[in-house]
C-alpha cells in the first residue's frame, strides 16, 4: 500500500510525499484519513520559522517535519488484541496530514453519526481551548473577554458558552470571524484594536471589566493590553503561544490590581483530562447542539494543493477559519 503525507522540507518549503505504512501491530488499528484540519496558529509559526532561538519551537522543529494533529478517518484494519468492531468506524485521532496513519486502538475517539467528518475535525483544536478554559476557572454567570477569533477563540467562545457564562466579549478586526463568534455564543463582539476597546468592553458588560481575559492571539504584543482590561483580582490565560516569549512583558496591573497570569497549554493533559476524553465531552456536546460546529470551514483542499493552501494561509488570514485537507479524493 502507497501512502500520501505533507511534509515541510525547509523554511516555508512544503511537499506531498509518498511513504509505506506501517501495519498494524498488537493493539493497533489502521485509519484511512477522510479530513484533517490545519491549526493555522501552529503550522504558520512552523511553516515561517516565526520564532525565537532557544525556545520550545527551536527545540522541537526539525525537517522533514510532518505537521498537522488534527484528523478523522475510517478504521480499516485492527491488528491482534483490538476489538474487530472498530473496523468501519469514524474515530478522530491526532494525527498529521497524510492520508493512512497506525495508530493505538485507545488513542482513536470515536465519532457519532451527527457529527459531519469536517465538523469532527475541530476536535483537537477545542481540545486546546478546553485547557484555557478549565485554567479559567468559569463559574455560571462569570465574564470573559476573548482576544482573537481566530480558530482557537472561535473554539473558546464555544467552551464559555457551554460553561453558562453571562458575558462572552470577542474582540477582533475582522467581521467574519465576529460574525462566527456570534453564532458560537459571543454575546458582544468589538471591532477595534485591543488598545483601543476598554470603553467598548465596559459597555458589553454594564460598565464592570471581565473577570476573565484569554489571549488566543499568539500575538506577543497583545500580553500588557491584555493585563489591564481584567477586573481587579481578575485572571489573565495565554492560550495562543507565541514564537517571541521574551516580547511579552507584565505591565504594573500585575502589581497593583493583583491579577492572575496563567498558561493554558495542549500538553496539559492528566488523569481525568486528556485527548480522549475531552474529544467525548466535545462530541457530545455537539450532538446536544450545545457547541456550534457548523460552518467554520472555509476553505478545502486536496492533499497535492498543500502549497496553495499554506499560501493561502499565509496571505489571505483574514478570509480564512478552517483549512481542511480532503483525504477522500487520494
Amino acid at each position: 500500500m502507497t501512502a500520501t503525507r505533507i511534509a515541510f522540507t525547509g523554511k516555508q518549503q512544503v511537499e506531498t510525499q509518498t511513504f509505506d505504512p506501517a501495519q498494524p501491530s498488537d493493539g493497533q488499528v489502521l485509519v484511512r484519513t477522510q479530513y484533517s484540519l490545519m491549526s493555522t496558529g501552529t503550522e504558520n509559526i512552523v511553516f515561517n520559522r516565526l520564532f525565537d532561538p532557544g525556545t520550545h519551537w527551536d527545540n522541537w522543529i526539525k525537517y522533514p517535519f510532518f505537521p498537522g494533529y488534527s484528523a478523522v478517518g475510517e478504521v480499516v484494519e485492527a491488528g491482534p488484541n483490538v476489538d474487530q468492531s472498530l473496523i468501519g468506524q469514524r474515530v478522530a485521532m491526532r494525527c498529521g496530514h497524510a492520508s493512512h496513519h497506525v495508530i493505538s486502538a485507545g488513542d482513536v475517539a470515536p465519532i457519532p453519526a451527527t457529527v459531519s467528518g469536517q465538523e469532527a475535525a475541530w476536535f483537537a483544536l477545542a481540545k486546546i481551548a478546553f485547557m484555557g478554559a478549565r485554567v479559567s476557572e468559569y463559574a455560571l454567570g462569570d465574564s470573559v473577554l476573548i482576544i482573537g477569533a481566530g480558530p482557537i477563540g472561535q473554539m473558546s467562545v464555544r467552551w464559555a458558552a457551554a460553561a453558562g457564562l453571562e458575558h462572552i466579549i470577542v474582540v477582533d478586526p475582522v467581521e467574519s470571524r465576529l460574525r462566527m463568534a456570534k453564532q458560537g455564543g459571543a454575546t458582544a463582539v468589538i471591532d477595534t484594536p485591543v488598545e483601543e476597546c476598554r470603553d467598548a468592553v465596559l459597555a458589553a458588560t454594564g460598565g464592570k471589566l471581565p473577570r476573565i481575559v484569554n489571549d488566543s492571539t499568539g500575538n506577543a504584543a497583545v500580553f500588557a493590553a491584555a493585563l489591564g482590561l481584567a477586573e481587579k483580582f481578575g485572571r489573565v490565560v495565554i492560550l495562543g503561544d507565541t514564537g517571541a516569549p521574551a516580547s511579552q512583558h507584565l505591565t504594573g496591573d500585575v502589581i497593583t490590581r493583583g491579577i492572575t497570569v496563567v498558561g493554558a497549554h495542549d500538553g496539559h493533559n492528566d488523569a481525568t483530562w486528556h485527548n480522549m476524553s475531552i474529544a467525548r465531552l466535545l462530541f457530545n456536546l455537539v450532538e446536544r447542539g450545545r457547541f456550534d460546529l457548523k460552518d467554520l470551514t472555509t476553505h478545502v483542499f486536496v492533499p497535492d494543493q498543500a502549497k496553495l493552501a499554506y499560501e493561502t494561509a499565509n496571505t489571505r488570514r483574514g478570509e480564512t477559519m478552517g483549512i481542511v485537507f480532503d483525504w477522500t479524493q487520494e
